[in-house]
């Protein structure tokens, strides 16, 4: 044996590294030994000694040593004799634990438990079983039986040989199961088979499946889909399925807080909905019977239940559902002849409802995840009216984004940690990887050191787990084209020979020759500038496609395409004679160029050949040419091929997970479809989306995760039911969208760490770059005046000028100029030789200035009236050659009010400047200017200086900033019923002048203090000056009749707002800081859907086209129309209108509005549905004729949608880092002020709020004060809480009388109740009652609900109904939320979106001046569109609260698409341009679709920027709070927190406690300074000064532990300065007592005391008593001998307690 152990051990190359942290189980490898009887034996022996060994105790599982892994090649080679046979465990961990592990010829460690359970371990039938087991073909074979499995599961009728097929399968299952139970045994430990949870899953499915062949269970739902289970077999069969699933279910671990937090608010907000709404959504506009007309009239069926027959409703035009109404003024109203009626059943065939917990709680689910959410806004609008919108916008906006925040907060949490853990096993295995390496190669030992680097590439950043790190980190791409490099060089001799021998072309001299002027010219600035151009006119002309197209226009595209071919091959051909074909293909950019080439070829050569027209379809390609010379396009493709690759793991989760749900659905709800299908449509035709087939259930699935899901659920409900439907929705709902943000997190933090390219790029870019600047210097050589040098400009300098271009040039300058404006004004700063001054370039090109500094206030430095202090840095930096400017910067003329820029000191905030000015009167012009002694010099410097204190008086920017506020919020009275309201009309008129006045005035002032090139400088004044040119306008436009228009920019005074309050100014510039740098991405997320617009324009251009029966609004079927001609002949009333879908792919132009919509999910239906339906060009659609056309919007919101969003969010994200970083990690969306407020809030977040009040001397006072303070009554209250919330789930609507009156008495008992405890905390609390904010609330729910229960017995239940006492009662369930009583994790989730709270109210700001601004815009050009589609009585432009409704509902991306729908109405069949409009001069109810075009694209993008950066926002405070808690670092909550405990110790507050008391103290701590206990030997260890009277005070305790906790730095030493100095400030007038000692001097004292006492005593003892026994004096001998053996282990644990502090 001992021989085995030496000849297995391996090399000594291995036994080396020592010290270093390898990637192996132990600090020095051992080799492999074969598992024996000796070595189970020894094993034993070991479990024996278990309780008496400690020291092994912490150890954990090495990671790299998992079941599943590859054993790491540090162990060294695999001997043949070794594999699959047992081998003594190599972890550490498992030495004790009974187990022994198996090696494959892969080298997958399998891990089995050692102990006798079915066969023994060396039984030859387990070790059988054990080699088939662990055999790679075994895991394979059970693949691929899962696989075929897979296969067949989705098919509805199974060929005759398919039930042998299962047969066969259940046996493979059957075989494997067997193969397991002896191999592993029967139990329910680890390493056992039944101790894996995926073997439970096989056996139980297996075992279904058995019972389920010999008894007919198939009619039982569960039975039904057992089998299908078998699908996620494959996750235990691939290790890095089962790796991500392991992660997630550590997520949703974390995940459990949240969860149970969305729980909670859902039932709250469902109760809520209940007392509001409950039986709202039954009132509809019923017909009544007039008194001239009769009863058989109406009532046709002599039905004594008139009320109930639905014929008698109100419907609208269009719609299946009754019209809903409501009984208050700003409610539904009923059309006349008709009354509103409680009657008929609910809407969505009655499950959109609130009259039961349930459906409230679905309803409340439907609004959280955002789903057709305003057909819901509608219907409650419609019946109880338009003041509820409120509720809605607290649940579809601020909670939904909440409960978002949270998800995204905790899994960006586990996302950065399993980020981090894969850097820093990186960093540990890359060196063992190098020196491994290293020593094979050094020893000659070729195939070891091919072995290694195939190892490398398993154990790299790029496996499973270790992924994240690789997407980050720039060394692991260099090190992946290294290695691609190295396997390009180890290819075949005879390959390399045959490639130079043909593939190599050097023939002869004037072949070279020929070569080499061909290389000149291909490689040519110029050329390469030529293509890039051809390129862009490529795309152009695939652009220009659309539909319908003129002979001239389709001719001039064809001869496009062969120009373009033929100079994409002609480049082709000259680039492979330039470069050889072999040098030509190593390029992977030229193989794309030529795989280009050859389509182009090949469709030409197929262009008479039927069906291959889709080969059009492949030039999009051409589009990605654009990427060779684009550095950010091939920056973001790489790290997006490298993510996935990182992530296929996860990818392949998802797909797993669709495929599964798409089977269940199948196998659940398939048969149901087609029985009950005439539930659910009228003619007993299956709809669109339905689960009858794999491919419909698939697309159903895919559909529910994309957030369209309630209406299939509504037609899974009426044909399959409630218990089947609910759990599988909420399965995939939950499940899935777990996955997809979890891989969406991925994507986005690996774009996160996004640079945009500065001076690493390739030839081609560098070529454009050159060509850019051969043309510059050209143009400023011929035309030297469009130069700001003048025309005596000197060559060298000129030089100097382009050499500077090139250098610092952008990247990409011919593609994205546009969003690299810095560089643009640094190039023409440098040509104009115009001198830079203190203020930075953001500051006077941009809305950003810098940070210092929060507001510009230009003024001439000359007649400052404070002295300008830098006028002498600005002099030094303007050179040699800018007299003149330094002329201009120290004076400026008298008459003119035209001045100079100043530096930041002069442009500062108004509360930096000093009040008393100083030297105002003592400045003097310098020579050659008007002196400032004139008496009409000192006159104008006097008016400027008034003009100037005027307009920086606190006063005036107030009275500004109102008149602003009133002129904007005087626009919402512009509705269509102004004309109407003649008073306020002229008020408005006349409040139009004074504003007007107002801010022409105010300018003026701001022209005399500044000058015009100061003011005119500073982006936000040239914003004013731009709403005073709009007041200005409007006032024309209402002086004449043809300036009318004018009146329609009134819209843009609400712009003013934005430069009047800093808190608008800050996230504006925020926003254009993390934003305007993902310009160059955006274009890139542009061009992708470029392509797919033009892969859409040849798919379906002029296919959407139908007759539409103008009868009964519905398709002609195709048998009786096929074609346009045959519609345009048919003729009944009038001819049939050959009409083209409003939204379509017809051109480019309409496929980007088109994809917009599918993006947003907005109308994607209807544009999916008229794509599968399409037939052909000018044929009538078939349903479903092309069914698989729905794959190409699948590929589109894959790889047009949710890659690029990640990719925008990520760039969006590494700005908003880089900027906050700068700023020094403080927020960059609030002002200083908020900055200061935000620390504050911070500290009250983290103080006790309940103060602490003293026990009454009052003996009954004393007794109830027990009471109401005692955990018992807390907790009774509490249960009496949540028992009427209870009550409030169990009503419906509709229910007894008996419920009424029971629900009427237990509301009037806890009505009582909570009066006496209000009662007994008044007496008991006296005054001290109200001094607490949650007794007041307590307070305020009694008055309110005793007066709820009294009110209506005097003005009866119709004004207030019996809900309302109930939701006064269940508003003091918010108590679970009080910090200190409810869970600690509720007050950890709450705490992120306290802290950010400040900057999402100024985001918030924001978003309704921006909702403003376009509410108004869209009331002056959409008010009196025809109502249809989106636009309705409640949803419209004719008011402003309507239009803001509209708004609201765009800016969740809710319902914009019928909106727009309405505003496409602009032909003379679909409105009426002369419509008169009662009590306005406007005629019409058209549309204008360009406008409306415009107003919603707009609109979205500029919501969707900003919401983006509020989900930042939040999510990075999670980070940043969890972050601090894992950084070995102190807060100031930390101190306060331990001041907190304190004040139970030293209630006194004599700042020093009892030694006795320090543990205690310790162990009540909060983590990071808790100590657990026992704890007083590190305490001891602390050597803290002790005071008379073993007295430690507060500021040595906190000291201490801030040591323990940070370590002793630079930091710390800081730390300890500072709270000594703030203690001292806040402690003036203390008495200090000096120690006198320390607790180790003291402990070793007291240790000293007791030996000698102790030798003291035996000595006595011995002397008196010499006829002591024996025994005495050895059990004294042991006792002194146990002393001196505990006082020297203190001391030993002293000491390390010490060196571990150190």
């Amino acid at each position: 044996m001992q021989q085995n152990r030496e000849r297995l051990s391996p090399p000594s190359s291995f036994k080396a590294g020592k010290g270093t942290n390898l990637e192996m189980a132990s600090p020095e490898p051992k080799g492999l030994v074969p598992f024996t009887r000796e070595s189970l034996e020894l094993m034993k022996q070991h479990i024996a000694k278990k309780h008496n060994e400690e020291q092994r105790e912490d150890l954990k599982p090495n990671t790299d040593l998992e079941v599943g892994k590859e054993l790491p090649f540090v162990y060294g080679n695999l001997p043949q004799g070794m594999v699959s046979e047992p081998l003594e465990d190599v972890d550490p961990y498992y030495k004790n634990k009974n187990t022994f592990i198996v090696l494959n010829k892969k080298r997958t460690i399998f891990r089995f438990s050692a102990t006798w359970c079915t066969f023994s371990p060396f039984s030859l039938t387990r070790r059988t079983t054990i080699k088939i087991l662990v055999h790679p073909f075994f895991r394979l074979f059970i693949l691929i039986s899962v696989l075929i499995d897979c296969i067949f599961m989705p098919m509805t009728e199974l060929p005759k040989w398919g039930p042998a097929l299962q047969n066969t399968l259940l046996g493979i299952y059957t075989f494997e199961i067997l193969i397991k139970l002896i191999a592993r045994g029967i139990w329910v430990e680890p390493f056992y088979f039944f101790g894996d949870p995926w073997n439970w899953l096989d056996f139980s499915v297996t075992l279904f499946e058995h019972v389920t062949r010999y008894l007919p269970l198939n009619f039982i739902p569960i039975f039904r889909i057992t089998r299908n289970l078998r699908i996620l077999k494959i996750i235990p069969l691939n290790q890095g399925l089962k790796s991500f699933v392991r992660i997630l279910t550590h997520c949703l671990k974390k995940l459990t807080g949240v969860i149970i937090l969305t729980l909670f608010f859902l039932s709250v907000f469902s109760l809520i909905g209940m007392g509001l709404f409950m039986g709202n959504l039954k009132h509809k506009c019923l017909r009544w019977p007039q008194e001239n007309e009769t009863v058989t009239l109406h009532n046709r069926t002599e039905n004594p239940y008139y009320i109930r027959e639905t014929e008698n409703f109100y419907y609208l035009e269009g719609e299946i559902y009754a019209l809903l109404c409501g009984n208050r003024t700003d409610a539904g109203q009923c059309p006349e002849g008709y009354v509103c009626v409680k009657a008929g059943t609910n809407p969505d065939y009655g499950f959109t409802n609130f009259d039961s917990f349930g459906w409230a709680l679905l309803a409340l689910f439907r609004l959280m995840t955002q789903d057709y959410p305003e057909a819901l806004y509608h219907q409650i609008l419609y019946a109880s009216g338009k003041v509820y919108m409120i509720f809605f916008v607290v649940i579809s906006f601020w909670f939904a984004f909440y409960i978002a925040s949270l998800f995204l907060g905790i899994l960006a949490m586990s996302c950065e940690e399993e980020k981090q853990k894969a850097a820093e096993k990186a960093e540990k295995t890359e060196p063992q990887f190098q020196q491994t390496l290293k020593e094979l190669q050094e020893g000659d030992k070729a195939a070891e050191t091919k072995t290694t680097q195939i190892e490398m590439k398993k154990r790299s950043p790029t496996s499973m787990i270790t992924s994240f790190n690789m997407l980050d980190d720039s060394t692991a791409t260099v090190r992946h084209e290294e290695e691609l490099k190295k396997s390009r060089k180890r290819r075949p001799l005879c390959l390399y020979r045959f490639a130079k021998t043909l593939l190599i072309w050097n023939c002869s001299p004037c072949w070279l020759k020929l070569k080499a002027f061909i290389h000149m010219i291909i490689m040519d600035p110029f050329t390469d500038l030529v293509l890039t151009i051809c390129i862009i006119l490529n795309v152009c002309f695939l652009a220009l496609e659309c539909y319908p197209m003129r002979e001239e226009t389709t001719s001039v595209l064809s001869i496009g395409n062969l120009i373009f071919i033929g100079i994409f091959t002609a480049e082709m051909i000259l680039k492979i004679i330039a470069m050889h074909p072999y040098g030509y293909f190593q390029v992977g950019w030229n193989i794309f160029d030529s795989l280009i080439v050859f389509h182009g070829l090949a469709e030409l050569y197929l262009a008479n050949v039927s069906g291959m027209a889709f080969l059009k379809i492949f030039r999009v390609l051409r589009i990605f040419k654009l990427g060779k010379y684009w550095p950010t396009f091939r920056i973001l493709m790489l790290i997006l091929s490298n993510s996935l690759v990182a992530l296929k793991g996860l990818v392949l989760l998802l797909f797993t997970f669709m495929f599964f749900s798409a089977v269940v659905g199948l196998k659940l709800f398939g048969r149901s479809y087609k029985e009950c299908v005439c539930n659910i449509d009228k003619d007993c035709q299956l709809p669109h989306w339905h689960m009858h087939d794999f491919f419909h259930s698939f697309l159903n699935v895919l559909r529910i995760l994309c957030g369209e899901w309630i209406e299939t659920l509504w037609d899974c409900l009426k044909v399959a039911g409630q218990f089947g439907c609910l759990p599988f929705y909420m399965m995939v709902i939950l499940i899935g969208n777990l996955l997809i943000i979890y891989l969406f997190l991925a994507l986005v933090s690996s774009f996160s760490s996004y640079k945009a390219p500065t001076t690493e790029e390739n030839g081609e870019e560098q070529n454009l770059q050159r060509a850019m600047a051969r043309i510059k210097k050209g143009i400023n050589y011929v035309f030297p005046k469009i130069s700001c040098k003048k025309q005596n400009i000197s060559k060298e300098t000129m030089d100097n000028v382009n050499n500077v271009y090139v250098r610092e040039n952008i990247s990409d300058p011919t593609l994205s100029d546009v969003s690299n404006t810095q560089d643009f004004f640094k190039d023409k700063e440098k040509s104009s030789g115009t001198e830079k001054n203190t203020m930075t370039e953001n500051e006077s090109q941009s809305l950003i200035p810098s940070p210092s500094v929060s507001e510009t206030v230009p003024i001439a430095s000359g007649e400052s009236d404070i002295e300008n202090l830098d006028n002498k840095e600005i002099q030094s930096k303007s050179g040699d050659g800018s007299s003149k400017e330094k002329v201009k910067q120290s004076s400026s003329s008298e008459c003119s009010t035209v001045d100079i820029a100043i530096s930041e000191e002069e442009t500062v905030c108004e509360h930096e400047k000093p009040k008393q000015l100083k030297n105002g009167y003592r400045r003097r012009s310098s020579p050659g200017q008007i002196s400032g002694e004139s008496k009409k010099g000192r006159i104008w410097q006097n008016i400027r200086k008034t003009c100037r204190k005027i307009v920086e008086n606190g006063c005036f920017k107030c009275f500004i900033g109102l008149v602003t506020l009133l002129s904007t919020g005087a626009l919402a009275f512009e509705d269509i019923y102004i004309d109407q309201r003649k008073t306020i009309k002229i008020l408005l008129e006349y409040a139009d002048m004074i504003f007007t006045y107002i801010f022409i005035l105010e300018m003026l002032l701001k022209w005399m203090a500044y000058g015009f090139k100061a003011y005119f400088t500073d982006s936000w004044y040239k914003l004013d000056f731009m709403v005073v040119i709009v007041f200005c306008l409007s006032l024309i436009g209402k002086s004449r009749e043809e300036f009318k228009p004018l009146i329609s920019v009134k819209f843009l005074r609400a712009l003013r707002v934005l430069s009047q309050f800093e808190r608008m100014k800050v996230v504006v510039r925020a926003l254009i800081k993390t934003t305007l740098p993902a310009l160059n991405v955006f274009l890139v997320c542009l061009m992708i859907w470029l392509a797919f617009s033009i892969i859409g324009v040849y798919l379906f251009a002029g296919t959407f086209y139908e007759c539409i029966d103008p009868t009964s609004g519905e398709r002609f079927p195709v048998s009786e129309v096929m074609n346009k001609s045959q519609c345009e002949s048919l003729v009944f009333n009038e001819s049939m209108q050959w009409e083209n879908a409003k939204l379509n792919f017809d051109n480019v132009g309409n496929g980007f509005l088109s994809l917009l919509q599918v993006a947003t999910f907005n109308g994607w239906i209807t544009i999916m549905n008229s794509a599968v339906d399409s037939t052909g060009v000018n044929k009538q659609p078939n349903f479903e004729d092309n069914i698989y056309m729905s794959c190409y919007f699948i590929s589109f919101i894959v790889i047009g949608l949710f890659l690029p969003l990640s990719m925008l969010i990520g760039v969006i994200i590494a700005n908003f880092n880089k900027h906050k970083i700068k700023q020094g990690g403080s927020n960059i969306f609030i002002t200083v002020k908020q900055k200061r407020q935000y620390h504050a809030l911070r500290g009250l977040l983290h103080e006790d709020s309940q103060k602490i009040i003293r026990r009454p001397r009052n003996k009954f006072q004393r007794f109830m004060f027990d009471l109401v303070t005692s955990q018992v009554f807390n907790v009774f209250i509490m249960v009496l809480i949540c028992f009427q919330a209870i009550t409030i789930m169990i009503q419906s609507d509709e229910q007894s009388s008996e419920m009424d009156t029971a629900l009427y008495w237990i509301t009037l008992f806890l009505v009582m109740v909570y009066t006496g405890e209000c009662v007994l905390k008044l007496i008991s609390f006296r005054c001290n009652y109200f001094t607490m904010g949650w007794n007041i609330f307590d307070f305020m729910v009694v008055i309110f609900s005793i007066t709820g229960l009294f009110l209506p017995l005097m003005v009866g239940y119709y004004l207030v109904p019996p809900s309302v006492v109930q939701l006064i009662l269940l508003s003091r369930i918010i108590h679970i939320l009080r910090p200190g009583k409810g869970p600690k994790v509720f007050r950890d989730l709450l705490l992120p979106l306290m802290l950010s709270f400040p900057a999402l109210l100024n985001i918030s700001l924001l978003i309704f001046l921006v909702m403003f601004v376009y509410a108004i815009f869209g009331m002056y050009n959409f008010a009196y569109v025809k109502k249809e589609f989106g636009i309705n009585d409640v949803a419209n432009f004719e008011t402003f609260g309507s239009s803001m409704l509209c708004l609201f509902q765009v800016t969740i991306f809710a319902g914009w698409d019928g909106m727009l729908n309405a505003i496409f109405n602009s032909k003379w069949s679909d409105c009426d341009p002369d419509k008169i409009n009662p009590g306005t001069q406007v005629r019409g109810d058209c549309g204008n679709p360009f406008v409306g075009i415009i107003y919603f694209v707009s609109y979205i993008f500029i919501s969707w920027m900003i919401i983006v950066n509020m989900y930042i926002i939040a999510v990075m405070e999670f980070l940043n709070i969890a972050s601090k808690k894992k950084a070995k670092t102190l807060s100031e909550d930390d101190f306060k927190k331990f001041f907190q405990v304190w004040k139970r110790f030293d209630p006194d507050r004599t700042q020093y406690i009892d030694s006795s008391k320090l543990s205690d103290l310790a162990a009540a701590l909060d983590p990071p300074l808790f100590m657990a206990k026992p704890n007083k030997g590190q305490l001891v260890a602390m050597d803290l000064p002790m005071a008379a009277g073993d007295r430690i005070h507060c500021l040595d305790i906190l000291l201490a532990l801030t040591k323990r906790v940070m370590g002793t730095d630079v930091r710390m030493e800081k730390v300890i300065s500072e709270m000594e100095s703030g203690f001292a400030l806040a402690n003036p007038f203390k008495i200090m007592y000096e120690p006198i000692t320390t607790t180790l001097k003291r402990k070793q004292e007291a240790v000293s005391a007791t030996i000698i006492q102790r030798a003291y005593k035996n000595y006595r003892l011995r002397r008196n008593d010499k006829n002591t026994s024996d025994i005495h004096m050895i059990d004294d001998d042991k006792e002194v001998q146990a002393t001196t053996e505990n006082a020297y282990f203190d001391k030993a644990e002293e000491k390390l307690t010490i060196q571990s502090q150190i």
